[in-house]
Parts: C-alpha cells; sequence; structure tokens
C-alpha cells in the first residue's frame, strides 16, 4: 500500500467501472493475446493488457471528436450491426472485482458515492442493476453525461458538481494513468487500485496521491 495525504474532510468517493468495479476486460485482452500468439509473440496476454491500456486515451479523444460533430452515436450503432452480422456476443457479461460489493456497502454508510466511465448509459445502469447497486450511487457520469471524456478532467467535475461538494473534498477512484490525471486535472483526489491495467509506477507518475491492491481495501485505508 502507497500511504498518501487523503484528507480526513473527504466526503465523496467516485469510481471508474472497467478494471475498477466492473471486471469485464479480460475477454477482449484473451482475444487480442490469441492473436498476438499466432503472431509468435512473447508474453501475449501482458502485451495485449498493456496495448488495451495504452489505447484508452486516444480512443476517449476519437469518441470526444466523433461526439463533437454528432457521429458517436452512428458509429456506435454500426459497430454493434457489426458484430451481430458476424454473430458476436453482443450482450454485456459482468463480472464485479472480487470483495467490492461488501466494500461498496460499507463505504455508503460513509461517503456519497459516485460513478464516473466512458462506459455507455445502458451498459453502466444495466452493470449497476445486475449487482444491486444502484441504490448506492447518487451520481452516475457516462460516456453521454459531458462532451468530453478523461483524462479530461470534465467528467469528474460534472460528477463533483451534481454532488454540490467541492473537488478537494471528493476522491476519484481508478485502475489507469487516465483516471489519475483526470482526478489531479479536476482538484480531486486520486486513488489507484491494481486490480485492472494500471501498473503501481505509471499510477504513481500519473499521480496518485494512494494506491491500493483493490477497491475492496478502500474501508480499512481510508
Amino acid at each position: 500500500m502507497s500511504a498518501g495525504p487523503i484528507p480526513e474532510r473527504l466526503r465523496a468517493l467516485l469510481f471508474d467501472l472497467d478494471g475498477t468495479l466492473l471486471d469485464s476486460d479480460d475477454e477482449g485482452v484473451e482475444a487480442l493475446a490469441r492473436w498476438l500468439m499466432h503472431l509468435g509473440l512473447r508474453d501475449a496476454r501482458y502485451r495485449a493488457r498493456r496495448i488495451v491500456m495504452r489505447a484508452e486515451t486516444p480512443v476517449n479523444a476519437l469518441m470526444t471528436a466523433l461526439d463533437i460533430v454528432g457521429l458517436d452515436g452512428p458509429v456506435l450503432a454500426f459497430s454493434a450491426w457489426l458484430r451481430r452480422v458476424r454473430g458476436e456476443r453482443t450482450a454485456p457479461r459482468f463480472r464485479l472485482v472480487p470483495g467490492t460489493d461488501d466494500a461498496l456497502h460499507l463505504l455508503a454508510s460513509r461517503y456519497r458515492l459516485g460513478v464516473v466511465t466512458t462506459r455507455g448509459q445502458k451498459d453502466t445502469w444495466a452493470f449497476l442493476e445486475a449487482f444491486g447497486l444502484t441504490g448506492l450511487f447518487e451520481v452516475v457520469v457516462t460516456r453521454e453525461s459531458t462532451w468530453r471524456l478523461k483524462p479530461n478532467p470534465s467528467p469528474v467535475r460534472h460528477a463533483v458538481r451534481l454532488l454540490g461538494l467541492k473537488p478537494e473534498t471528493c476522491a476519484m477512484v481508478g485502475d489507469t494513468p487516465v483516471d489519475m490525471r483526470a482526478a489531479r486535472r479536476a482538484g480531486v483526489w486520486a486513488i489507484g487500485v491494481l486490480c485492472g491495467f494500471g501498473e503501481r509506477d505509471e499510477l504513481e507518475r500519473a499521480g496518485a496521491h494512494l494506491i491500493l491492491p483493490s477497491p475492496a481495501d478502500l474501508p480499512a485505508a481510508l
């Protein structure tokens, strides 16, 4: 555990989904790893995870650009149609990061909770409903909520405004440097978790105030 100056005045926790609460990226990673193995690359799974993580910022920037010109909806709809034509599964298969359920219920008794994710609204609410978490989160900020996506601070700032709090009383919990940079730029506390794609040194370089193995460790750490 990396100790950080998380303040006693902390009032709200904002959570990323993929790799933080939602353990749902492994299927895509495994598919990419199999392709890399066919190319004869060593450490294919490790390389696949790195590729997926490093693609987060440019992909978010692309979605922002498409949103600005009004093409994000058609592009996503076409992508879903193409998967159906190919016979690929389109319904998400959600997995909760182990220990997160109990931790969230404990945290909800002490803090106000929110979600800040680049997932779409439909998938986000489906995930929360699947695990009975909808009543725990006061605010849910998704890809449709703001013009710009993380690492831009707009989604985090939007969540803080909806809660009616000051940034310095909030913390963003996420698994990648993108989450940490968005948190720091928004003026909130940055808490990194190692259950997703980010590694400790990367999260530290991105400005994490505190790094934990998993969100399950938050109740004991705060």
